[in-house]
């Protein structure tokens, strides 16, 4: 019995062809590139990365900052390694149509695209999701009804520490013998990740803080803290007076929360917390199941980002934390904007 050949020679035109019909199957990616116009970003990158008037004193040409921040969201999106991001684009046709590159043209290495990032810092991202929710209050897409308010933990690699260090390290102190230890060594040691407990699980790393638009889903603004610190501790610093009422569960309900927001002329819409001598009454019960239904939606968001990776980094320390967490939110928005096929420009 005969079997087909498979023929091994490298033609050019076939691979054209290939790659028009790999081009007829829109991808995700695809939808993204085409709805997101990423030069908004550019003027946040050139001032954050330092690029502004900057004169040209000659050695390596860095490659173009908006292209740059494609990759990030790529890495992010797909919840890549620099060194599986840099393979990924020199192998997938999607990525390289994203980028708007070929085959042939020079691709970032591992070590250029975590430079980017490094420089890049988390206050160059709280510029570009400034950037991102001008846009968007701009444009109309948001700021139409309340918002919510919720917290979900960002996990990170556990340290294998003993009970004295971690209680050192919760204090803010380097625990006994670590100054003799290789800087190396202590480059791998997080001291700014936190461990804490909630419904029987344990996590160890950071939270992500986000106020969320209740008609839309898309983030407003958000705050990362270690995974220890309450829920209400960053209600203050997310709720500000635009905010015509916020949803929240009872965790964020105290005196000082409702003081605030009376303050802010905002609507409280703070679900309502029992004890035990004093349990809800089915009134009150009957009430929170109502700003339940709105305020669930934000579980979504955290939901979504679970699913691409967003709610675990690799990182050490607070400063890269922030960063992964803000990427993360903003990969989000872009993300969310095209399930609603609104065009970003």
């Amino acid at each position: 019995m005969r079997f087909r050949q498979i023929n091994n020679q490298q033609d050019l035109f076939g691979q054209l062809e290939h790659s028009k019909l790999l081009a007829e199957n829109t991808t995700p990616l695809d939808k993204l590139a085409k709805l997101i116009d990423f030069e908004v970003f550019r003027e946040p990158l050139m001032e954050a990365l330092g690029y502004i008037d900057k004169e040209d004193k000659g050695g390596n040409t860095p490659f173009d900052p908006v292209f740059m921040f494609k990759i990030t969201v790529l890495q992010k999106y797909y919840n890549l390694s620099e060194e599986q991001t840099e393979f990924q684009i020199k192998d997938r046709f999607s990525f390289m149509r994203f980028l708007c590159i070929s085959p042939c043209d020079e691709v970032p290495d591992k070590n250029t695209i975590w430079h980017f990032k490094e420089k890049l810092g988390s206050s160059g991202v709280v510029r570009l999701f400034d950037r991102l929710d001008e846009l968007l209050v701009t444009q109309g897409i948001v700021g139409k009804e309340g918002v919510s308010v919720d917290a979900s933990f960002v996990d990170v690699p556990r340290q294998r520490n003993n009970k004295e260090e971690n209680e050192s390290i919760k204090n803010g102190e380097l625990p006994e013998g670590w100054e003799d230890e290789s800087v190396s060594k202590l480059c791998q040691k997080d001291l700014d990740a936190r461990w804490t407990k909630k419904n029987q699980q344990t996590h160890y790393g950071y939270k992500n803080h986000i106020k969320m638009d209740n008609v839309t889903k898309l983030i407003r603004s958000w705050l990362s803290s270690p995974a220890n610190e309450h829920d209400s501790q960053c209600f203050e610093t997310i709720v500000d007076y635009g905010d015509k009422e916020v949803f929240a569960d009872s965790a964020y309900r105290s005196k000082d929360s409702m003081k605030l927001l009376r303050k802010l002329k905002v609507k409280a819409q703070i679900s309502q917390k029992g004890n035990r001598t004093q349990k809800l009454t089915k009134r009150q019960e009957a009430a929170n199941r109502v700003k339940s239904r709105t305020r669930c939606r934000v579980e979504h968001v955290f939901g979504d980002q679970s699913h691409y990776g967003a709610d675990k980094i690799r990182t050490i320390g607070m400063h890269r934390a922030s960063r992964g967490i803000g990427l993360g939110n903003i990969v989000y928005n872009l993300r969310r904007l095209c399930v609603m096929n609104i065009r970003l420009a």
